[in-house]
């Protein structure tokens, strides 16, 4: 089942493949601050739909590019390592969708798993 999702302005707007198994609360100070909860999918589960002139990126640390809408503010995705022994791989991608843009969806139903991301980096 596929589901779509936009920014508040729709400048931004995807689709993903299947309905995630949970989402992610992770407490560290961007995330916190962001307010998103995060679905994980391999680029290919995710169909991008993104005018440019409005697609700001953050990146901190460089590994991890956070996208925004520049014209509604709402954080949509990131493009980021998938970690394994808390090290970044970067073979192997993997794209966050904040689960709060899901148009007609109940996110209320996915369990919620929190990743203490305060003190993990």
């Amino acid at each position: 089942m596929a589901i779509h999702a936009s920014c508040h302005c729709g400048a931004i707007k995807f689709e993903v493949s299947e309905v995630p198994a949970s989402v992610t609360a992770c407490t560290c100070t961007f995330c916190t601050k962001r307010g998103a909860l995060w679905a994980y999918y391999t680029p290919d589960q995710v169909k991008l739909s993104v005018t440019p002139e409005v697609d700001a990126v953050y990146s901190r640390r460089g590994f991890s590019k956070h996208h925004h809408c520049l014209v509604c503010g709402c954080g949509t995705f990131s493009v980021l390592p998938t970690w394994v022994d808390l090290k970044p791989d970067f073979e192997h991608p993997r794209t966050s969708v904040n689960v709060r843009l899901f148009d007609d969806f109940d996110i209320a139903s996915l369990p919620v798993k929190t990743v203490d991301g305060r003190n993990l980096w």
